[in-house]
């Protein structure tokens, strides 16, 4: 099991990017996706966390500006990030809590991360 992410990139303040993020491979389902991201010389920290649900929750610092969804049938997770911010500027990681099969076809759960995407908010 892989998770891919794309659509960062480089935007003025108060611009728009979509991230995206297919999860791809022997998967049976999955459980909660999410995003997260990471600023120069500063720790990981929630973006966003979309359930199978369709449960959302987000961080407080993107609350109306960033919106989360995903397509189940696509395997893909989104992040449209709207009104950026300089402070917006960081590597974005996407996660997802799969079920998928072993060599032997057996479920097995785990917790997958993407490569990573940079998103860069100039001023």
């Amino acid at each position: 099991v892989q998770l891919q992410a794309s659509g960062g990139g480089l935007v003025q303040a108060g611009g728009s990017l979509r991230l995206s993020c297919l999860a791809t491979g022997s998967i049976f389902s999955i459980n909660d996706m999410g995003w997260y991201r990471q600023a120069p010389g500063k720790q990981r920290e929630l973006v966003a966390v979309v359930t199978n649900s369709w449960m959302r929750r987000y961080a407080d610092f993107v609350k109306g500006r960033f919106t989360i969804s995903r397509d189940n049938a696509k395997k893909t997770v989104y992040l449209q990030m709207n009104s950026l911010k300089p402070e917006d500027t960081a590597v974005y990681y996407c996660d997802a809590d799969i079920i998928g099969y072993n060599n032997y076809e057996e479920p097995v759960v785990g917790l997958y991360w993407g490569q990573g995407t940079l998103v860069t908010v100039s001023s």
